[in-house]
């Protein structure tokens, strides 16, 4: 089995020893997206729901990358540093994924990269 590793300008660089995204047996393997700005690489400033968005806009840009939509997203997992702010994701998640409804886990955690109160990795099918 082949495993790519992918990158696009479109999303924040890795910053750590990763890949934003890796393909292998026909699926897509993203890394988890925070809030980062892409061009500045710096947390978007705003609430939950403006980091949220950011997440979202992130893991749009590794999916075109690899040729791929939310309508092939097969599995998601969102990690929040409070479940306090599950509703405002969740909002903002299903507003983007629309009628798609992959399999889906939210855990909460201790802390996040850069202290960022969301994160969001996927697992698509590859077209």
């Amino acid at each position: 089995m082949t495993v790519q590793y992918l990158h696009t300008n479109d999303a924040p660089a890795a910053i750590g020893p990763y890949s934003q995204a890796t393909t292998a047996g026909g699926f897509l393997f993203t890394a988890g997206q925070i809030a980062l700005d892409p061009a500045t690489t710096t947390v978007v400033a705003g609430d939950i729901t403006a980091q949220a968005e950011q997440v979202m806009a992130n893991l749009n840009a590794v999916l075109a990358t690899a040729g791929c939509g939310w309508n092939d997203v097969v599995k998601t997992t969102i990690f929040l540093t409070t479940m306090d702010d599950f509703a405002q994701v969740n909002e903002v998640y299903g507003k983007h994924l629309g009628a798609t409804k992959p399999a889906r886990s939210t855990v909460a955690v201790a802390g996040l990269p850069r202290g960022v109160r969301v994160e969001i990795e996927c697992i698509a099918k590859l077209p």
